[in-house]
């Protein structure tokens, strides 16, 4: 009855092993939403980065086709999940966040 004031998780959590397995799917795009210094440090490989503390973050993922399958993540999985929540809300419907982040990524 009062669904309407839930908010809806419009991206999926996802483990590092399931992220891994994503990664190599056909119209796939990985980012990194850290700060650039952060990026340069290390990165998965392909990654972009998108930085959500930027005030252009929105604007500059509202660019990228809909279509596609994003695989977002950041160091401890908090900046990403809420980039994840934004690309939810811009539209997108396939967003999926590293659990933990660069902090559970062992490979």
């Amino acid at each position: 009855m009062f669904d309407f004031f839930k908010t809806k998780k419009n991206y999926e959590n996802l483990s590092a092993e399931a992220f891994k397995g994503l990664l190599s799917e056909k119209n796939t795009v990985v980012i990194d939403v850290r700060t650039p210094a952060e990026f340069q440090q290390k990165a998965i490989k392909g990654a972009i980065n998108v930085n959500v503390s930027s005030g252009s973050f929105q604007w500059q993922v509202g660019q990228l086709d809909k279509d596609k399958t994003y695989l977002v993540y950041c160091r401890s999985g908090n900046r990403s999940g809420q980039a994840c929540k934004v690309m939810g809300d811009l539209g997108f419907t396939k967003v999926y966040n590293l659990s933990g982040g660069l902090m559970s990524w062992p490979y």
